[in-house]
């Protein structure tokens, strides 16, 4: 079954506030908004080149540290959908950036969001968020290693998407469950390139070396990491810029 874009993935959010009581509707008035921005263009997945999409990743991390930096928000909710491209030369937006900002929360004076929730796109969440950790940062940075991961496995150049039932099931499993089967995605690199070279399309197999070096990075010595790293969006970044200018990867 062919598909111009993933699945339609299900969203875990936080659970609804405590002082609703079960069994008692509350009415609420209904207001009409609309909201008008700036910014357009289309989502990661839909980019016409590889450089395309690395580049348009690297600027979405650059973004999304931005936001963090700047605004001390924490976005929640990395997800193909919600990275954006501009290719159109005539379009003043950004050439990329992130949107919906629908889950995200501010900062707390420790690093994380101060919320102890799933939150997010299941089939992209952080394997600390899936066991219920505090957001931070660095859970959004390894969701950007799986969204590039998803990608490469289910498209095989610009719009060309399919259904590839054994990733496809991650919108569905439970949190634990699917928290332990990413864990056995990325601890043994040997076992890792060989699901790339699998599972990866004709398109991206060239990717294989630039994706197994953002594990490497987002997953040290194979596991989850255990303090921030304050260098890993800018160590990212610079691994994306490699393989953008590396004629082997993007050609």
């Amino acid at each position: 079954m062919d598909t111009a874009f993933p699945p339609p993935p299900s969203k875990c959010t936080q659970s609804s506030s405590p002082s609703k009581s079960a069994g008692h509707s509350t009415s609420f008035n209904q207001v009409h908004r609309r909201v008008i921005i700036q910014d357009y263009g289309k989502p990661i997945y839909e980019s016409s080149s590889k450089a395309t999409l690395l580049t348009g990743l690297a600027g979405c991390i650059e973004g999304y540290m931005s936001l963090h930096d700047e605004a001390g928000l924490i976005q929640c909710d990395i997800s193909p959908c919600n990275l954006m491209v501009n290719e159109d030369k005539d379009n003043p937006s950004w050439p990329a950036f992130l949107i919906n900002l629908d889950l995200a929360i501010k900062v707390q004076r420790d690093g994380s969001s101060g919320v102890q929730g799933k939150t997010g796109t299941r089939a992209f969440m952080a394997i600390s968020v899936l066991y219920g950790e505090k957001h931070c940062f660095m859970h959004d940075l390894e969701s950007f290693f799986w969204v590039l991961f998803w990608i490469c496995i289910h498209y095989d150049g610009c719009g060309k998407g399919s259904i590839v039932e054994e990733f496809d099931k991650w919108n569905y499993m439970n949190t634990g469950e699917l928290a332990r089967t990413r864990k056995g995605v990325i601890s043994d690199e040997g076992d890792f390139l060989r699901l790339a070279e699998d599972y990866f399309t004709p398109y991206y197999q060239s990717l294989i070396p630039c994706v197994n070096q953002l594990r490497r990075l987002v997953f040290p010595d194979g596991g989850r990491w255990k303090k921030p790293n304050f260098n890993l969006s800018q160590n990212m970044i610079e691994t994306l810029q490699d393989a953008q200018h590396n004629s082997d990867a993007v050609n």
